[in-house]
């Protein structure tokens, strides 16, 4: 039951000028894929073949002798999901049960992403910032190389990646302008919105 890369979900220029046709064309076409096509050699003919990569995820998240697998299963989540947290012509504020949330758990949308803007720009090296539900409470984390708050029991709503492949060719060593034109102009709240319905 092999893992498929998905096809990303608008066209390779559809986020220009704030990400370009050749970042989406390196980190889906050649990274991704690679954690993809790593994991599912991994598994094959091996009992975890038959999970889901969530629940493979789940399962080995800890186990030294597992760690391969685990970040090439991870970041292979990982991305699938940060691909959806996108989107042409994103940004701006979210609405509805979600807004309310967020103003109620952190105080304002401001602060939700000054907390946001914050963890992407305090991991150190390569990692993840998260809007996550933990325990029925909106928090923001930050995840180190491959792990994803999915080991922690939390819910991921959105997510944004601060390996220095999702921004180099767009922003050089300029993480917070990467950051900037995310929160601006990028996220998908309709996806974090139906994530947190969902949870």
């Amino acid at each position: 039951m092999a893992y498929k890369l998905p096809d990303l979900p608008y066209d390779y220029t559809a986020l220009e000028p704030h990400i370009s046709k050749s970042t989406l064309e390196f980190h889906h076409d050649k990274h991704h894929a690679a954690y993809v096509n790593n994991f599912n050699k991994a598994v094959e003919g091996t009992e975890l073949d038959s999970m889901s990569i969530e629940d493979v995820i789940k399962k080995i998240a800890g186990d030294s002798s597992k760690t391969g697998l685990f970040n090439n299963a991870a970041q292979a989540w990982n991305h699938t999901f940060y691909w959806n947290c996108m989107k042409p012509n994103g940004g701006g504020t979210p609405s509805g049960a979600l807004a309310d949330k967020i103003n109620a758990d952190f105080g304002s949308f401001d602060k939700f992403v000054e907390e946001f803007k914050n963890a992407g720009g305090t991991q150190f090296g390569s990692g993840w910032a998260w809007l996550v539900l933990d325990n029925g409470t909106l928090k923001v984390t930050k995840t180190p190389n491959a792990d994803n708050p999915l080991t922690s029991g939390q819910v991921p709503l959105l997510t944004m990646d601060v390996w220095e492949h999702a921004y180099y060719l767009d922003y050089q060593n300029s993480r917070p302008g990467y950051m900037e034109k995310f929160i601006n102009n990028l996220i998908n709240w309709d996806f974090v919105a139906e994530n947190f319905s969902k949870a």
